[in-house]
């Protein structure tokens, strides 16, 4: 308990001053949590507070559209938490009737939400002991208690789960569990760990061995996909564009230009001979060129997506077209949003 104690002592004095930690209402406190998933919090902060103004209550949320709810997402990445989330709000709000539920077991059946999440929740807004587990909490625990079970394997995370489990505060599990995420994230930093400043350095065992920068350990590095995307940019003569509705993938339900995907980068003549580009155009009159984009390698946790854009001026489309300035009405990938900015500023619409 005396580990709690000296985290806890020393979150008071260092916790940032974040607002959800001025709240224990459990739909602020799960929006921050979904937010923060997989984000650094000096990015996910901007959202959080554009989501609260533009859905103060669970019921706002739910009542939302998605396109509205992934237009707010859109940057932030992972998407299926933007759906996940908005699904959840909606079951929340037709069969629970509005109410958040309180118990850990109910709160780890909403969509989107694993053993982390639900611990936070049910920790700081109903006050029940479970442990929070987190990249932050396994690597204080990994050092300070010297485990090297790695991380990234069942057995770990049974292990470190059991540990943070023991040494949990009971009476005030919720700021037990702050503190040591907030320790882990500003006091022992994944690099330079400020150890010279650590309350709890005389007992921690990675110090003493010097293991601090070897703690915690992950067995090994998941295998990266490298993708090459072509969008296809389409300019009617009277300024229309084409957008399609992705179905499957990281992007499903987002927008996006017609795609050619290909196993190697595709030049120009490549692209021509193509059969799907044939089909976009339809034996009608076109100029193509290639665009060179700021965000031509967007590199994602399990894949490098190489892309390229190409601009096509058509006279018309035979595909269902959009006016190119309502584009903005449509959510779409961070990579397509970029683009779109570039290419208003070379005056190409």
């Amino acid at each position: 308990m005396q580990f709690s104690k000296v985290l806890r002592q020393w979150y008071l004095q260092n916790k940032r001053d974040l607002p959800w930690r001025a709240t224990k209402n459990p739909y602020a406190i799960w929006l921050s949590e979904i937010i923060l998933q997989q984000t650094r919090i000096d990015q996910g902060l901007s959202y959080y507070l554009k989501f609260i103004k533009a859905f103060p209550e669970l019921e706002n949320l739910a009542n939302a559209s998605e396109e509205e709810v992934l237009n707010l997402w859109q940057g932030l990445g992972y998407y299926s938490r933007a759906r996940n989330l908005h699904s959840s709000a909606k079951y929340i709000a037709s069969e629970l009737q509005g109410k958040f539920t309180s118990a850990y077991s109910d709160i780890l059946k909403l969509k989107g939400v694993g053993d982390y999440t639900a611990s936070a929740i049910s920790s700081i807004c109903f006050n029940e002991p479970n442990a929070v587990v987190d990249g932050n909490v396994y690597r204080v625990l990994a050092r300070y208690f010297g485990v090297s079970t790695p991380i990234d394997t069942a057995k770990g995370k049974k292990e470190f789960k059991s540990l943070a489990q023991e040494l949990i505060d009971p009476k005030d599990p919720g700021t037990h569990n702050q503190s040591i995420m907030e320790f882990g994230a500003r006091q022992c930093k994944p690099q330079n760990p400020l150890c010279n400043t650590c309350p709890i350095s005389n007992s921690c065992k990675a110090l003493a061995t010097k293991k601090v920068n070897k703690l915690p350990v992950k067995k090994g590095k998941v295998k990266v996909r490298k993708r090459h995307l072509n969008y296809l940019v389409l300019k009617t003569a009277a300024n229309e564009t084409v957008l399609n509705k992705r179905t499957q993938g990281i992007w499903t339900n987002l927008y996006e230009f017609p795609l050619i995907e290909s196993e190697k980068a595709l030049d120009k003549n490549d692209l021509l001979k193509h059969a799907e580009f044939m089909k976009l155009v339809s034996n009608s009159t076109f100029e193509i060129d290639f665009f060179n984009c700021d965000n031509s390698i967007h590199k994602l946790s399990h894949q490098h997506l190489f892309i390229k854009f190409w601009t096509v001026s058509i006279g018309q489309s035979h595909l269902k077209t959009i006016a190119w300035k309502s584009i903005e009405k449509y959510p779409v990938p961070v990579v397509i949003d970029k683009f779109v900015k570039q290419l208003k500023n070379n005056c190409f619409f």
